[in-house]
């Protein structure tokens, strides 16, 4: 792979845990990898110069909980509770899902991210192995998995289909592509779980040394079902049943209680918001600020677009700091650069990615490039509340992954946007899903 310098760029840079911008600077990639910044030209050369004089560089963005299939499923059941929604509008269309839907949808949720800055995402959903390989074509990132779920108590753990794909996805694909794509386990909730199940997945994800993806208390329903049922809440069940020995990220955490926040920051978990799809499916508040305050590992995530209805984490930085301000009637308990950490280095960490999530030297050369030439970001008194507050994921000018450009204006170089969009139209007439809006 050859050598880029990218040029004139003012660049979003951490230290010690705070962000600065640095004008009209260099940054030098080789070899996959961040080799110069500085406000000088390097004295090395390079193969390749783009000059981007107007533009900010900063990381890359990390959409830590997501289901990317579901963009064929769209809007489905809007205004229906959780429960509802899924009962009614997405398990019977997830039914009739074929390998080739879950291909297209997969890279139709590329695209949508690619163009949105986003380089590394948080996958939970079925038929992995297709998502993996459209992840490896795109030259993308992702932490996947095949997430189990059970129904018959009676089932031998060694028996369950679910765990058995699992297992073998991740013999197979963890760690390919040099490490783009890594596989975790999951499993889906407590309330879809039992104890038979849970407990010896969490041994096999713990002996392998992998990582685990759940749904926790996504619902003040979820929750107290859990309680009635266990005698115990969902984060206290997890707990006993080893799954919190292995490093997890847990999704939503919106019905959480002070004991719950105890053990989620003892073991270390890092709790997913996805304020979009909680707000619209009436699910709660996340308890952001807390979690901020205790110093707790916290990312972004869209969640599917099904429930969100896109994948855009520029909005989500912006959602997450509006509504805890309002909610709680302060407009100090969050701060822009926090919001920049879920979405960037935050993510990288939970992902087990340690070269990753921030702009420096001898890290990934995962970087966004941001017209700052719009006219909503100007003036640019304050570039960190600029980007929570102001900018937009179509400001997004370049994406790059692993030193190479993937997005760059519009046009995308390693996936066919038209073909995509032309499929997922077929795939969506075939499902019987509403088109143009009929």
């Amino acid at each position: 792979m050859g050598s880029i310098l990218l040029c004139g760029a003012d660049l979003l840079l951490r230290h010690e845990g705070r962000w600065s911008v640095q004008k009209r600077g260099f940054l030098g990639v080789r070899d996959q990898s961040i080799d110069y910044i500085g406000v000088d030209r390097p004295t090395a050369t390079y193969d390749e110069e783009i000059t981007l004089g107007g533009h900010l560089l900063m990381p890359g963005l990390y959409n830590m909980h997501t289901h990317t299939p579901m963009t064929l499923l769209r809007g489905l059941g809007s205004g229906l509770t959780l429960d509802r929604w899924l009962r009614e509008a997405i398990f019977p269309v997830e039914d009739r899902l074929t390998p080739d839907d879950i291909r297209v949808g997969t890279e139709l949720a590329l695209l949508e991210m690619l163009a949105s800055g986003v380089v590394s995402f948080n996958d939970m959903y079925y038929m992995p192995e297709i998502t993996a390989d459209a992840v490896l074509s795109a030259g993308m990132k992702a932490n996947l998995n095949r997430p189990i779920v059970g129904f018959d108590k009676d089932e031998p753990y060694a028996k369950n289909q679910r765990v058995r794909e699992s297992l073998q996805f991740f013999d197979t694909y963890h760690k390919a592509g040099n490490g783009a794509v890594l596989v975790d386990f999951a499993i889906h909730a407590e309330y879809t779980s039992f104890d038979e199940l849970v407990k010896p997945y969490a041994a096999d994800c713990l002996a392998r040394g992998a990582r685990m993806h759940i749904h926790l208390s996504e619902t003040v329903k979820e929750h107290e079902e859990c309680k009635i049922r266990h005698g115990t809440t969902p984060t206290r069940w997890f707990l006993d049943m080893g799954v919190l020995d292995s490093p997890v990220v847990a999704a939503h955490c919106v019905a959480v209680e002070p004991e719950d926040l105890d053990i989620l920051q003892d073991r270390g978990v890092t709790c997913v918001h996805n304020p979009s799809s909680n707000m619209k499916l009436g699910s709660g508040f996340m308890p952001l600020a807390t979690m901020l305050d205790r110093d707790m590992k916290v990312a972004l995530g869209t969640d599917g677009a099904a429930s969100n209805n896109n994948l855009n984490l520029f909005e989500e930085m912006h959602l997450a700091a509006l509504i805890h301000k309002g909610h709680a009637g302060d407009p100090t308990i969050i701060e822009p650069g926090q919001l920049l950490d879920m979405a960037t280095v935050r993510g990288a960490a939970a992902q087990g990615r340690t070269n990753a999530g921030e702009l420096a030297v001898g890290q990934a050369a995962d970087i966004v490039a941001i017209d700052l030439r719009k006219p909503h970001l100007v003036p640019n008194s304050d570039t960190l509340s600029l980007l929570v507050y102001s900018a937009q994921a179509s400001d997004v000018a370049m994406t790059m992954v692993n030193g190479r450009v993937l997005y760059e204006r519009g046009v995308y170089h390693t996936i066919d946007a038209t073909r995509v969009l032309e499929e997922a139209a077929a795939c969506a007439l075939r499902l019987g899903l509403p088109v143009d809006g009929n």
